[in-house]
């Protein structure tokens, strides 16, 4: 019988090996910190080629996934103060959107679309993507570079759950598995993408607007913009959509209402008392404890209320309930196939500790 090299240290340890033993002792050998100067170190000389500088020099952009044929559109969206929250007579209201507070936010550039399986898939399956670069070579170095970012364990099922894959959302990996997908992406392009703000998130789904949705206050026409509960059924059973399908927001957005939740990076919190005091310049409520995490844009299985621009959830542990792994893992939520992301790019870099401290805020591995 042959065993991996992780099951064979395992044992010589003197261990029985479990279905989570593999697991557990990648995420003891998942510290991938050294990538991070280098990953830097590309993303400044990628700046300086191109000569992105400013707020006015920010285009919309459709890239390849370097390796392979797979494009994604990115948007930019411009800085500005908007009001956070919602105010306590906004129907279907919850006392976590309150109390609103005055936000300040710099430029970036947002995924027009949440992030597919065909993009995911290519960080997910490390063999298929060194199959691909034969067809789609790429600079070694890079290839190098982008190898070191630790990758997901292999589920122990079929992740759509057959819902579909080519076109429609990822679903089910964890904060941690986003933000290590981001720091893949960022070796991979010589651009720093990482998961939203909460702040930034509904920055970007508000789009200057003051309603309940970016559409109005009246959730009768929100079959036009997203997919929810009324409108996800399909024999019984429902299930997310091709991403694009609905009417984007103002600043050309799809699906941020509806299809699948969205990962932020901010822990989650009850309410925004610590943010009330005062104007706040690009908020983050960093995570110290594994959960909860924030999700935002409601989901194909929600009510109308659940999608509204300042709706917000947090992560739970039962969303590995059906993980028959000990310990459970650090990359899926079995038990959410609601739950997605999409990535963000700030025009301003951050020194590399700051990299470090986006691409860990999950904090999965404590």
């Amino acid at each position: 019988m042959k065993f991996s090299t992780l099951e064979q240290c395992y044992r010589l340890a003197g261990n029985n090996y479990t279905a989570g033993a593999t697991e557990k002792l990648a995420s003891l050998a998942d510290n991938d910190d050294w990538t991070v100067p280098d990953i830097h170190k590309r993303i400044v000389e990628t700046l300086e080629k191109e000569g992105v500088a400013s707020a006015a020099d920010m285009k919309p952009y459709t890239n390849a996934i370097p390796g392979s044929a797979v494009t994604y559109v990115m948007l930019p969206i411009p800085g500005g103060e908007f009001v956070m929250g919602s105010p306590e007579n906004e129907k279907g209201r919850k006392p976590d959107e309150g109390p609103q507070h005055k936000v300040k936010i710099s430029p970036f550039w947002i995924g027009k679309f949440e992030v597919t399986w065909n993009e995911y898939e290519i960080f997910m399956y490390p063999d298929d993507e060194k199959k691909l670069r034969e067809s789609y070579p790429t600079d070694e170095k890079v290839n190098s570079l982008s190898d070191g970012v630790t990758r997901p364990s292999k589920p122990y099922t079929e992740m759509s759950f057959g819902m579909g894959r080519e076109g429609f959302p990822a679903i089910s990996m964890t904060q941690h598995a986003a933000n290590k997908y981001c720091q893949w992406l960022s070796a991979k392009t010589g651009h720093f993408y990482r998961l939203p703000t909460e702040a930034e998130w509904e920055y970007a789904c508000r789009a200057g607007t003051t309603t309940a949705y970016y559409f109005g206050d009246d959730a009768s026409n929100l079959s036009e913009y997203g997919w929810f509960e009324e409108n996800s059924e399909e024999n019984g059973d429902w299930k997310y959509h091709k991403v694009g399908k609905k009417k984007p927001n103002p600043w050309g957005l799809h699906d941020m209402h509806g299809n699948v939740w969205e990962w932020c990076l901010d822990q989650y919190e009850d309410n925004y008392e610590k943010f009330a005091d005062t104007v706040h310049q690009d908020p983050w409520n960093k995570a110290t404890k594994p959960y909860p995490h924030v999700v935002r844009g409601g989901s194909f299985d929600d009510e109308a209320s659940r999608l509204r621009s300042a709706a917000r959830r947090g992560s739970d542990p039962v969303w590995k309930m059906r993980d028959p792994q000990l310990p459970k893992s650090i990359w899926w939520f079995t038990d959410a196939k609601f739950v997605g992301f999409r990535i963000v790019r700030p025009l301003n870099v951050p020194p590399p500790e700051q990299l470090k401290a986006y691409w860990t805020s999950g904090v999965e591995r404590d």
